[in-house]
């Protein structure tokens, strides 16, 4: 994959995992819960890369394996505890703001450890200004949020879960193959996650649910095309475009999600989301320039 393939990647990765709100709530308005949605979404995409790729279980080393494990718990079972425990204490439009500060931490996390991938003036001033968009584009005409102070350190939370996730992908990223990689991630999610059933679930879960239509189509969405496929190609598009380059087109999610909501739950557009719109891809494409020493971040 070349550098305008990842690029591609990184967009397509975007549309997907941007709808995924949506489908989310259309199984949790249907009875799931969002621990069965992760359960059932991660369950499907490990079986799916296990059956790809099989030849190879453990890392080389007992460090790496460790940082498999920190890849599952900060990019699967602790990113997905916080951010939807910040949903059950928070509003949304605080938690999708805070949650799309995910650039911008990842930016400082990774530039403060790599000289070489920190961010020119220009492109700082271009993340700063793709944010502001993204939140225009939340807000979608709501003038005034609603602070919470344990829902929104619980959507901060999940976002600096996935800046760590992309500085330890770093460590592993191009030194094994990348379906081996995500398929551990998905492994030490499952793992992790599943004490956290066990102690919250006083019941068996309800298998029938499975057979209607619409929970199947929407989970069949999300685990194999938002969490094999997606996970697979954007942890390969880390590797190509950069990391903090790659992250910052985590923006986009906003503009995918409100037009997927638009069209399926049939939610208004206002025209402060279209400014931000505007907004928003103004200042991805300043953050995607080059530096002016050459090279990509």
């Amino acid at each position: 994959m070349n550098r305008f393939l990842g690029h591609i990647g990184a967009l397509f990765v975007m549309f997907v995992w941007g709808a995924t709100f949506v489908n989310s709530k259309v199984l949790l308005t249907n009875g799931l819960l969002p621990d069965e949605i992760f359960l059932l979404r991660s369950l499907q995409a490990y079986i799916i890369l296990a059956i790809i790729y099989h030849k190879k279980w453990l890392a080389n080393t007992w460090k790496d394996e460790l940082i498999f494990l920190g890849l599952g718990v900060f990019g699967g079972s602790l990113y997905f505890l916080s951010e939807n425990s910040a949903l059950e204490y928070g509003t949304t439009s605080n938690v999708s703001i805070l949650v799309g500060s995910t650039p911008l931490l990842t930016a400082l996390l990774i530039g403060s450890i790599y000289k070489s991938e920190r961010l020119s003036s220009f492109q700082c001033a271009g993340s700063v200004i793709a944010f502001i968009g993204m939140t225009l584009v939340v807000l979608n005409g709501q003038l005034f949020l609603k602070l919470n102070p344990l829902g929104d350190a619980l959507a901060l939370a999940a976002s600096a879960t996935w800046a760590v996730y992309s500085l330890l992908m770093r460590f592993v990223s191009g030194k094994y193959n990348v379906i081996f990689i995500t398929r551990k991630v998905f492994f030490y999610g499952l793992i992790t996650i599943l004490p956290v059933l066990i102690i919250t679930h006083n019941e068996m879960p309800r298998l029938e649910i499975l057979t209607e239509p619409i929970i199947y189509c929407n989970l069949l969405f999300l685990g194999v095309l938002a969490s094999s496929i997606c996970y697979l190609l954007w942890n390969k598009v880390l590797h190509v475009i950069g990391t903090i380059r790659a992250t910052n087109y985590i923006y986009l999610q906003s503009i995918v999600t409100m037009v997927t909501a638009k069209i399926v739950l049939d939610e208004k557009i206002t025209w402060m989301a279209i400014l931000g719109v505007v907004v928003l891809i103004s200042g991805l494409v300043m953050v995607q320039k080059k530096k002016k020493t050459g090279g990509y971040v």
